[in-house]
């Protein structure tokens, strides 16, 4: 892998182009710390949710540590969705599982009122259901 193909790496080739070499860098997270070959295997990792934006990066020649949130091609990765999108389509689904609940054993009831609501119910339901799929069908692809 040559300079040129790592062309979103700072310029650090020896020959001036941009792209980068193959230095190393070193990502401090609570856990412990991880080595990655390149900054462009960091900027994965970021996209992947593996570094986190407080997680301290340093090349493996510097000493100093910089949070990986203040490095300007991780700052311009989009990290990894948090749990709140996936959080939003959780609190759907329980809705609509609570929903379709509700709406079967009213429709069952004798009287015809509590059935009509069980059946509003069931088409309320069954939009909260549509709205689920379209946005899983939605969604990107992280990291991509």
């Amino acid at each position: 892998m040559d300079c040129a193909s790592l062309s979103r790496l700072p310029p650090n080739c020896p020959d001036g182009r941009p792209g980068g070499g193959l230095m190393g860098y070193v990502v401090r997270t609570p856990e412990g710390e991880l080595v990655y070959p390149s900054l462009l295997d960091v900027e994965r990792a970021y996209v992947q949710g593996l570094v986190d934006a407080e997680d301290e990066v340093r090349e493996e020649t510097a000493t100093t540590w910089r949070k990986a949130a203040s490095i300007p091609v991780l700052a311009r990765a989009k990290p990894a969705r948090s749990g709140a999108l996936q959080r939003g389509q959780v609190l759907r689904v329980a809705a609509v599982v609570l929903l379709s609940a509700l709406a079967l054993s009213l429709v069952f009831r004798d009287e015809l009122r509590l059935r009509g609501i069980g059946i509003v119910l069931a088409l309320v339901a069954s939009s909260l259901l549509f709205q689920v799929t379209t946005k899983a069908f939605k969604r990107t692809p992280s990291g991509g």
